[in-house]
């Protein structure tokens, strides 16, 4: 791939995934469509995934922006059924979908049948989630789904690893295969825990911002290439000190924040895009070398493992929800009542991505129908995607769902910055009393104080009535006149620019002013 189509690439892709913001459809649906679309025209390039690339250079940062804006006590709440799908279900489908596979295709050796049913078993829980918070689902469901997620790549990259030692006849037996298994979880979450508190460390000490975003683009590929390089989980290695990061990421100093959430943002963008328009450009490839599994005898195989897939995501997901709480009082306290619709939910959200098909490129030519393995394994992705995609939001909105309470949520938030206002209340009164401190001119007290009121505010005024002419609330009408005054004033500053009273120099210091002015209000507003 050259430089020419590596941009045409990610800039398509963002394109696309542009658009999908102005419609209802899930952005990894519609690059998938455009990425098959702009696999049959003529002068396309192939776009191979290369397994080399695709696991150590796009899995760890998509894993590290995911794990550090997920909640680690949420996760931690509910680590049984996160378990029990990142850990146990992968295994599972691994073993049915592998099984399945040796019975339907003739030909097919046992070994290589699991070999597909690991490459196949991760579920690419991106399109899932982001579906989840679309529609607003309660808080408990979607945690499941983004934790299981974050784990089962690493379960299934094991489990793929000890089916191919099979396959080509290197196996260890199943004494082997446990002890890879151990080695690789136990080893990713060791060095995930070896790693993260000096890098938390360094993040807190160094205080340019630049230099610490710099170092928050490399942890990721730093964790994970120092799992794998003592065979261990990259993945659960970048989880770890990701979730480690995420929890204690109010002790880095504010201008990193702020611009590490920017540039996590635009790169979780882009990967994403990138990454499921590359699902679609992958047709060419896999169609390529069927031979004797050519024509009908293909699809039929395609839609025989499509089917098990779905089906044992279910016979799964029912009996892990409910055995456990019918078996154990303690999982009765400890978890909230639950209902047949949330396994439901769960067990349709099981869509297959790009590690899948990453894993799937990885298989050495040298194993038997490594082709197949590739056609099976796209085939299920795509239709998972445009099945279950399509339709998981048709189905959370028919099984009414209980939503979010946004009131309480609301309210939840007004209590908790009336209390940090208050505190900062009996701050500022000491810290005004102190010697040091008495040549701050009142006004300036007074500003500290309005600003202080205006940020307790801001919270209880979203509860209250609106404005029956515009339908804004009072905190939409205080954004919309302080970004109309801050607009006035950029145009003065940029008039001054332009008949040379100030240069560009100072231009830039006093827009960034108004733009951080514009942002606060932004913030107290919302």
């Amino acid at each position: 791939m050259d430089v020419l189509q590596l941009v045409a690439l990610v800039a398509g892709s963002a394109a696309v995934a542009g658009l999908a913001r102005r419609t209802p459809v899930p952005a990894p649906l519609l690059l998938v469509a455009a990425g098959l679309a702009a696999s049959y025209i003529p002068g396309v390039p192939a776009y191979t995934l290369d397994p080399h690339i695709v696991l150590p250079l796009l899995l760890p940062p998509l894993l590290y922006t995911a794990a550090v804006d997920s909640s680690y006590l949420d996760l931690r709440a509910n680590i049984r059924p996160i378990a029990m799908l990142s850990v146990g279900y992968v295994l599972f489908a691994t073993v049915a979908v592998g099984y399945a596979a040796y019975l339907v295709v003739p030909g097919l050796s046992l070994p290589v049948a699991l070999v597909l049913g690991a490459v196949i078993a991760p579920p690419d829980a991106v399109a899932a989630t982001a579906i989840a918070r679309r529609l607003r689902l309660p808080n408990r469901l979607t945690t499941i789904l983004q934790g299981e997620s974050l784990v089962n790549d690493a379960t299934a990259i094991t489990a793929y690893k000890v089916a191919l030692a099979a396959a080509v006849g290197v196996s260890a037996g199943w004494a082997g295969g446990i002890a890879e298994f151990l080695l690789a979880s136990v080893g990713g979450v060791g060095v995930g825990l070896l790693l993260m508190v000096p890098i938390h460390q360094l993040r807190k000490r160094m205080r340019e911002p630049l230099l610490q975003n710099t170092l928050s683009l490399l942890i990721p590929f730093v964790a994970y290439a120092a799992a794998e390089r003592v065979h261990a989980s990259g993945v659960l290695a970048v989880v770890v000190v990701a979730l480690y990061l995420g929890h204690r990421n109010w002790q880095v100093d504010f201008a990193t924040r702020l611009q590490e959430e920017a540039v996590w943002k635009m790169v979780a963008f882009i990967l994403e895009s990138v990454v499921f328009a590359l699902i679609g450009l992958q047709l060419p490839v896999v169609l390529t070398g069927l031979g004797e599994y050519e024509g009908a005898a293909a699809a039929w195989y395609a839609v025989a493992v499509f089917v098990v897939v779905v089906v044992a995501r279910f016979v799964w997901v029912f009996p892990a929800t409910f055995l456990p709480r019918w078996m154990s009082p303690r999982v009765r306290t400890r978890e909230p009542e639950t209902d047949w619709k949330s396994p439901v939910i769960v067990g349709w959200a099981g869509m297959r991505g790009v590690v899948s098909l990453a894993i799937a490129f990885s298989v050495p030519i040298s194993v038997p129908h490594r082709n197949l393995i590739l056609f099976l394994t796209f085939t299920t992705v795509i239709g998972t995607l445009v099945v279950q995609g399509l339709t998981l939001p048709l189905l959370i909105r028919a099984l009414r769902l209980p939503a979010k309470d946004v009131q309480a949520e609301t309210l939840a938030e007004a209590q908790a910055q009336s209390e940090a206002s208050r505190a900062a209340e009996e701050r500022l009164a000491e810290l005004l009393e102190e010697p040091e401190n008495a040549t701050l001119p009142p006004p300036l007290a007074d500003r500290l104080r309005t600003v202080l009121e205006r940020r307790r505010n801001a919270v209880w005024e979203r509860l209250g009535e609106v404005n029956p002419l515009t339908g804004e609330s009072a905190d939409d009408i205080y954004r919309r006149l302080a970004g109309e005054m801050i607009e006035a004033e950029r145009e003065v500053f940029v008039a001054l620019r332009d008949g040379r009273r100030i240069d560009d120099e100072m231009l830039r210091a006093l827009l960034r002013r108004l733009d951080l002015e514009e942002a606060a209000a932004y913030r107290e507003s919302t």
